[in-house]
């Protein structure tokens, strides 16, 4: 089972296959069984990719928590949010908190559903939106609400997501948490008298009153809308593991880089997601930017080094053994595009000892869009693998003024390797279409480009933020090796 595609799997089902993981009922998957191929997701007029909408519904207490959790540690390479249709309860007039407990939480008005809709609608379009922060312990939403931004990937989750048809036709995926009744009300004993304190005959008198009649009349009915149901819940991991297959066909980034072979997205973890989040927030401090982005470009450089040619070489190790390695090509320099590239050499240098550093300076005057280049390059470039520096790909016309610079200067498109903290998908198609030989390798990929062409989510204006300045003044550019460390600041 484990070794089966979720393709098979769902064709399988179609041809009346029964597996206890894992059931569909309406997923249109009739192009994919008759093997034409599909886009993915629809795209934007901006050029960014419609995120995937999972919805996942069940009753109260079914382990929607668990599934959604489970399915984010696995899609850990993406950019995932998490909406829950909790936030949007109505708060309470002063007359129905006299009488909380005879209010029903689990019916369909007790929601502000033409918000959600709202909210969902500009996530799906790439926009920021806020979500109401709901408290339990006044029944009404405070201050601070939530900022989420646009991902890869957006799970709405709620007893009752499934309910209205506007909400449901915005989801790519919809999941049913599937819990036997006793296994759902032993949960719902245990978390409201132990985490919410509360009197075990409340809780038993609001489950009859409210919680089952609910079920029964509103939850259980939305079944029938799932692609997938989901028995036992956050216990079947095989149920999980094909979903996560299903979503990681429908990204745009697994997309980029099959459209584009010569990009190279290094593999991510939590270590790198943390690094991530701390350069994006506007609150770091210089100190902590510059710490974090250091780490960050020491591993997009260690990556782009793997790509160059190498040779086999054999060493004898302190044991007299042979050990038989490699051996990377020594014509090597860097050229870091100023400002913001220059914060990728002392990563470079620290790879690479005695490795000469060129430098390009690109400056768009006018509104005319005029590129004014300056640069200083080793005079040997032509016969070196170059790797270009530059931490931000956004629309990627600097980024073809720079290489096609380095074209002239006779480097081999080949022999470039184009290292990017951050990449826009825009950037990258503009990039690889024009040179389709050389390599991108780069640690995440955006979603996107706003009006004003600025890389979002993104991180701000990088060379500020590293250097610590606001306005910039460079000295004539020039190439150095390991034994002129000059800084420009």
């Amino acid at each position: 089972m484990g070794s089966k595609s979720v393709d098979e799997v769902f064709d399988a089902a179609a041809a009346g296959v029964h597996y206890s993981a894992f059931r569909l009922e309406e997923l249109d998957l009739k192009a994919s069984m008759s093997g034409v191929e599909q886009p993915t997701t629809s795209r934007l007029e901006n050029g960014h990719q419609e995120p995937f909408v999972i919805g996942v519904a069940g009753g109260a207490s079914s382990g929607k928590s668990t599934v959604f959790k489970m399915i984010i540690d696995q899609l850990r390479d993406q950019r995932v949010v998490v909406v829950t249709q909790e936030s949007f309860y109505y708060g309470l007039s002063d007359e129905e908190l006299v009488h909380v407990h005879d209010y029903n939480f689990d019916h369909p008005d007790a929601f502000d559903t033409d918000m959600l809709l709202s909210c969902m609608e500009n996530l799906k379009h790439g926009k920021a939106v806020d979500i109401p922060n709901y408290s339990f312990k006044t029944y009404k939403s405070v201050p601070r609400a939530r900022k989420v931004n646009p991902s890869d990937v957006i799970i709405l989750v709620g007893i009752l997501v499934f309910h209205d048809s506007r909400v449901r036709d915005l989801m790519n995926m919809k999941i049913f948490v599937d819990t036997d009744a006793d296994v759902r009300l032993t949960r719902r004993i245990r978390r409201d008298t132990i985490e919410k304190s509360r009197d075990i005959k409340i809780v038993l008198d609001q489950y009859s009153k409210f919680v089952k009649p609910a079920f029964d009349d509103f939850i259980l009915p939305t079944k029938k809308c799932a692609d997938i149901i989901i028995p036992r819940g956050g216990d079947n991991n095989v149920a999980i593991d094909l979903i996560v297959q299903h979503i990681r066909t429908k990204l745009g980034q697994h997309d980029l880089c099959k459209i584009h072979p010569n990009l190279y997205v290094i593999h991510t973890n939590y270590q790198i997601r943390g690094m991530h989040t701390i350069i994006r927030d506007a609150a770091t401090t210089t100190h902590d930017f510059i710490f974090y982005a250091d780490r960050l470009i020491r591993l997009v450089v260690e990556h782009g080094l793997g790509h160059l040619p190498f040779k086999e070489k054999q060493v004898i190790t302190p044991t007299g053994s042979v050990y038989t390695g490699v051996e990377f090509s020594k014509r090597l320099c860097g050229i870091s595009v100023i400002r913001s590239g220059e914060s990728m050499e002392n990563a470079l240098r620290a790879c690479c000892k005695g490795i000469k550093i060129g430098k390009i300076l690109i400056h768009r005057e006018g509104d005319n869009g005029e590129q004014l280049i300056y640069h200083n390059v080793p005079k040997d470039i032509a016969n070196r693998h170059v790797l270009l520096l530059d931490p931000i790909l956004g629309t990627g016309n600097s980024a073809v003024q720079a290489i096609s610079l380095l074209l002239k200067k006779g480097v081999q498109e080949a022999n470039i390797i184009f290292l990017n903290l951050i990449s826009a998908p825009q950037g990258v198609h503009v990039v690889s279409k024009k040179f389709p030989r050389l390599k991108i390798v780069t640690s995440e990929i955006e979603f996107g480009l706003n009006d004003d062409f600025r890389v979002i989510p993104g991180m701000g204006e990088f060379g500020d933020r590293y250097f610590g300045t606001d306005d910039y003044q460079s000295s004539t550019p020039f190439f150095g090796d390991d034994k002129n460390r000059m800084r420009l600041l």
